[in-house]
């Protein structure tokens, strides 16, 4: 019997029609049989087999119809049984009819009997069936426990409709290798309820189930309403070392069935100390809808949800620019999939290269700019400063002079906050380019073009490339040690989306010289960042895991700043989004300073070429070893080398 049940084989479902056919003559006779209290002689005689037979023929056609036989009966679901229960009915309603046109008009016929009969067969024959199914389900799946040791203990946070998909989910997984303990909930009138069987407790018992029943793990789903009661359950999940793990929406679930390996961590943001910035995106909508858009850094992590979210806004072309081919290959082929009816070109571009991006504006004449390429990671910066400065500033001041030679609407910029008093060469150089842009627009408003330069600033963006999460994630993956910098150290943090959504409502009120700012909530500690994924992956600080600190890099500052103590903010109609005032340099002088420090970067000089950056940006004082104490460089008034200061207009 064992061996039958749990064989992972579904039987023919001729079989189970036969089966309930059976069970529906048995039932038939066994009410001819209580109607005539006890005489079985009485039953089978020729009246008698005639409506039984009759019986059998309407239950098969009744049962083919309603499709009865082809369900796997380890899965009946309570759809299943209401369908047997229909299934008997509607016999017993076909069979009445049946009766009075084919047999009364030839044979004796008691109507109270045959209805009485009716009755109680409805009765037997609808219990047993359903019956047969529960008992198999229920002893297929007993079965099947019996055959795994170890298994993990969980629970599921929430009860609603979501909660309840996933019980029956995981119920439903092959690799069934866990036991539901029950539901999380702090509802005062649905603790110490009862859902599937399984119990409902308040998150403060949390502790309690962890050391009573073992229990490991506690799920949550992706779209969780309840973000205060979630967020409570999980700080009683990190206290006492329970892991938590995100389950998708149940319209991303592999072939509508949920797998273990779908269930990742939770995101690390999930925890970040503010609610999720959320966008209207409408006027976003209005403002790049048929538009010829391009994108440089097409393929890195912020490139490539700008992509995303323009997409939605239906522009006429989309120009993805990059000069990383595999990564733009999967972003074209990522598009290929979900934007089939989009018009995109894909160039591969080094943004370095002045006549090949003369060449790409010809062809493409965008409309709107968003420049995000960049160098951006700063210890590999500070040994590679003319890298730094040839696509941070001189990259930055090609796509520029195109923009405002090819008349584009707007141009928008993306900078960082460590171009606030940079302490490295990445971020100097980013304020560079900043304040390039920022004289352009002074530039280009005296000779009459149209082109408004914009640009945004933010912090760390968690999931980036080079972010610290997938990093702390991977040591932890291996059992550490997780290294940080050192335990004051602290940043501003934003998701991805988060990021790009205020880029683009940025891009649309903007009217030119304008940095915006975006507001982060307030800067969080690395190390609690360390630690919440080390609690969130089931383990203990310092004792499963170790945190080592290692000591700031080269470049690096223990907090990042939004704005200068110099710069003012002025509010925009979005609360979240803030425009900062700065200084304002004249072009000229921009563009000879860019001019000598573009000509020491190809003397790859990396001492001449910071001490030029620190003379441009008084406020930059490098905390890399190697280049503090150095003087800053007097103007000579020498031209080392004929480089291009001048737009091309």
């Amino acid at each position: 019997m064992k061996k039958i049940l749990f064989c992972e084989k579904v039987y023919s479902r001729w079989i189970i029609l036969s089966i309930d056919q059976m069970i529906v003559s048995v039932s038939f006779v066994l009410s001819l049989i209580i109607l005539e209290k006890g005489n079985y002689r009485d039953v089978f005689d020729h009246h008698e087999l005639r409506y039984l037979l009759l019986y059998q023929v309407i239950s098969v056609l009744a049962f083919v119809m309603m499709r009865i036989h082809t369900g796997i009966i380890r899965y009946s679901s309570v759809e299943d049984i209401f369908r047997v229960f229909k299934a008997v009915m509607l016999t017993g309603c076909l069979f009445i009819i049946a009766s009075y046109t084919l047999l009364k008009p030839y044979f004796d016929f008691d109507s109270q009997r045959f209805l009485s009969t009716l009755v109680i067969n409805f009765f037997i024959s609808a219990s047993v069936l359903i019956a047969l199914r529960i008992s198999v389900k229920q002893l297929f799946h007993y079965l099947k426990d019996l055959q795994i040791v170890g298994k993990e203990v969980l629970l599921i946070y929430g009860v609603d409709r979501s909660s309840l998909l996933i019980k029956q989910g995981l119920d439903a997984a092959s690799e069934k290798n866990f036991e539901v303990l029950g539901f999380v909930d702090d509802h005062a009138d649905l603790v110490h309820k009862h859902l599937e069987q399984k119990r409902v407790y308040g998150s403060w018992r949390i502790p309690e189930l962890k050391k009573k029943h073992g229990v490991e793990k506690m799920i949550v789903m992706e779209d969780c309403k309840d973000i205060e009661g979630r967020k409570l359950a999980i700080e009683k999940c990190m206290e006492c070392g329970i892991r938590v793990i995100s389950v998708p929406a149940s319209n991303h679930w592999l072939k509508g069935k949920l797998k273990l390996s779908q269930l990742p961590d939770l995101k690390i943001e999930d925890l970040l100390q503010r609610e999720p910035i959320h966008m209207d995106g409408s006027n976003v909508i209005a403002g790049l809808c048929g538009k010829r858009v391009l994108v440089t850094g097409a393929a890195g992590s912020i490139g490539s949800e700008i992509i995303r979210q323009i997409l939605k806004c239906h522009p006429e072309q989309l120009i993805l620019c990059d000069q990383a081919e595999s990564p733009l290959h999967e972003m074209q082929l990522e598009i290929e999939d979900h934007f089939p009816d989009s018009s995109c070109k894909f160039m591969i571009i080094n943004i370095q290269n002045y006549g090949r991006l003369k060449h790409m504006f010809d062809t493409c004449r965008p409309e709107v700019i968003f420049h995000a390429a960049a160098l951006k990671h700063v210890p590999m910066m500070e040994h590679n400063p003319s890298e730094a400065i040839l696509t941070n500033v001189l990259g930055t001041k090609n796509m520029a002079d195109l923009a405002l030679e090819y008349q584009v609407e707007k141009f928008i910029m993306i900078s960082t906050d460590k171009a606030v008093k940079p302490t490295n060469v990445m971020g100097a150089s980013k304020r560079i380019a900043e304040m390039y842009i920022q004289s352009l627009q002074n530039y280009q408003a005296e000779h009459l073009h149209k082109t408004r330069f914009i640009t945004t600033r933010f912090g760390n963006v968690l999931g980036s490339n080079g972010s610290v999460v997938p990093r702390f994630r991977a040591q932890i993956e291996i059992g550490g040690p997780v290294t940080v910098t050192d335990p004051e150290v602290t940043r501003y943090f934003m998701t991805i989306p988060e990021a790009v959504q205020l880029v683009l409502e940025a891009s649309v009120m903007g009217n030119g010289g304008e940095i915006y700012i975006f507001d982060m909530g307030e800067p969080v500690k690395i190390l609690d960042l360390a630690i919440n994924m080390i609690k969130l992956a089931g383990f203990l600080p310092y004792t499963d895991i170790k945190i080592c600190f290692v000591g700031l890099r080269p470049g690096e500052k223990l907090y990042e700043e939004l704005l200068n103590k110099t710069e003012k903010v002025i509010p925009t109609y979005h609360e979240k989004i803030k425009i900062s005032s700065v200084i304002d340099y004249p072009y000229e002088y921009i563009a000879r300073k860019i001019n000598e420090l573009l000509a020491l970067s190809q003397l790859n000089d990396n001492q001449q070429t910071v001490r030029k950056m620190q003379e441009m940006i008084p406020e930059y004082v490098s905390s890399n070893a190697d280049y503090q104490g150095i003087g800053v460089l007097k103007e000579s008034g020498t031209t080392l080398f004929n480089v291009r200061v001048e737009p091309e207009i």
